[in-house]
């Protein structure tokens, strides 16, 4: 479950994602927890950002043979994962958000793009505008060699004042040490 909780007024203190630290009172959004799909397995890592924007991985499928969309049906070429995310933008103001941008590494420290064809027939998100304090949560899905496994997710919160460009995101390991 991902929290968020403001800060009245423009105080220099961000607003926060994910659960409140232990021990905390802060008051949390009531935001209803969801049923894990059946082929899935829920991840417990915290809550990560870059920049503005702070990512909590929440579920992880491996292992998919084919995507079945409303007009298509499409086979992997290896497998096919998919990674469940919640992503807040914690800035001032909107960023474009490259909702398709981020690199899965898997075992062998090879890296995936999302896979183009299984995110439309998915309906996935490619670039929108992230408001200020918007919470946006969807899938990405990539394509990578049927023996591989995930192990983390380079993930790109989009440009900020001290990174233009957003050229180096944030590597978020996909299970706990």
């Amino acid at each position: 479950m991902v929290a968020v909780a403001g800060v009245a007024g423009c105080g220099t203190e961000p607003v926060a994602a994910g659960p409140a630290p232990a021990g905390s009172s802060a008051e949390t959004y009531p935001v209803p927890v969801q049923t894990v799909r059946p082929d899935e397995k829920a991840l417990r890592v915290p809550t990560t950002s870059d920049g503005d924007t702070a990512f909590t991985l929440i579920g992880l499928t491996t292992g998919v043979d084919t995507l079945i969309g409303s007009h298509a049906e499409y086979p992997a070429k290896g497998q096919f994962v998919r990674v469940r995310m919640s992503v807040v933008n914690n800035g001032r103001s909107s960023a474009s958000f490259a909702a398709r941008r981020h690199v899965l590494i898997d075992d062998s420290r090879a890296e995936h793009t999302p896979d183009p064809q299984a995110m439309t027939i998915k309906r996935q998100p490619d670039v929108i505008d992230l408001g200020a304090n918007v919470r946006l949560e969807y899938d990405v899905y990539y394509d990578i060699p049927k023996e591989a496994k995930p192990q983390a997710l380079r993930v790109f919160g989009g440009p900020t004042l001290t990174d233009l460009k957003d050229e180096t995101g944030t590597e978020i390991p996909l299970a706990q040490p």
